[in-house]
């Protein structure tokens, strides 16, 4: 069975920013990645509001989206009490709602796989104290 990635917006905003500076090593993930991709709605919401340069990136990001390109996981109310614990454990980097949703949503489909270019993931933990596994190779 293939690991399950959780995305962060950074390397989703590479795929559809070819100006970003990630935008080669966003394609070539995509392009050698065999596992699920999934991601949260803060996540999305943050993606919109980043491409808001070009209708054309957002609408062709919501495709991609609507076609499988990744999953969605859904956060109930449980998620927003951890998502909030999180936020006041790592107020000092600080977290945002969208990683903090991450985290949550790893925790949630207990995968420690995620694709970003956040170095903060390398500072937050599980529940259990596991660290997150960055499979965004950025080299």
């Amino acid at each position: 069975m293939n690991k399950k990635i959780v995305v962060d917006s950074g390397p989703l905003i590479a795929l559809f920013d070819k100006s970003d500076k990630n935008s080669p090593t966003a394609l070539a993930f995509l392009k050698k990645n065999t596992s699920p991709l999934f991601t949260t709605l803060p996540v999305v919401t943050e993606v919109i509001y980043i491409l808001d340069f070009s209708i054309k990136a957002q609408s062709d990001f919501l495709e991609w989206i609507s076609r499988g390109g990744l999953s969605i996981i859904n956060l109930d109310h449980h998620d927003f009490s951890r998502i909030k614990d999180l936020m006041l454990k790592y107020q000092d980097l600080p977290m945002d709602f969208a990683d903090g949703s991450l985290v949550a949503a790893c925790e949630k489909i207990e995968s420690h796989f995620i694709a970003t270019i956040d170095k903060d993931f390398e500072i937050y933990r599980f529940y259990d104290k596991k660290t997150f596994h960055n499979v965004f190779d950025m080299k």
